[in-house]
């Protein structure tokens, strides 16, 4: 890291940012309550639609958020249906 990066600042890539907060999630609700459907996926969802948004032109009704339970196994789920190119 150089001396002009460190007073500046970097901007983190937007990918990173949102790889971290699930990361956040996932640890939070793994360590507390075990609730039949987590209170933070329709946030999640919402994020997720902004941050494609800026990049492609979607339905927010195209993406949907899943998280399954297996054993001691959590998968969170998030399938996008993303517009035809022409």
């Amino acid at each position: 890291m150089s001396f002009l990066s460190f007073l500046l600042g970097e901007k983190k890539k937007t990918a990173s940012v949102a790889k971290e907060r699930l990361q956040i999630i996932l640890a939070h609700e793994r360590s507390g309550r075990n609730a039949a459907e987590p209170d933070y996926l329709p946030a999640l969802q919402r994020e997720l639609v902004e941050v494609i948004s800026k990049y492609i032109k979607i339905n927010p009704k195209d993406i949907k958020v899943n998280l399954e339970r297996q054993d001691d196994l959590e998968v969170l789920e998030v399938k996008i249906e993303l517009p035809e190119t022409r």
